[in-house]
């Protein structure tokens, strides 16, 4: 997610022309977004990160059930 706000800011400053970024090509900037592309689409699910977050967001689900039902008792 970090990737994709430094994208942003990137792009916003290149189109303003923006300090240092008003030299820089759009070559460069375009190159992080694929670089980007490439790690959220196979690099990321190759090294089962992906699963990896899923997997926590239910245990904390799970957790939280859990702990809801002993208090109802």
């Amino acid at each position: 997610m970090l990737l994709i706000i430094i994208l942003a800011l990137l792009y916003t400053l290149k189109l303003a022309e923006v300090g240092f970024m008003e030299n820089v090509s759009w070559w460069w900037v375009n190159g992080l977004a694929f670089l980007a592309f490439l790690w959220f689409e196979f690099i990321e699910r190759a090294l089962g990160l992906d699963k990896k977050t899923e997997d926590r967001m239910h245990d904390k689900m799970k957790e939280e059930r859990i702990k809801r039902g002993f208090k109802k008792k």
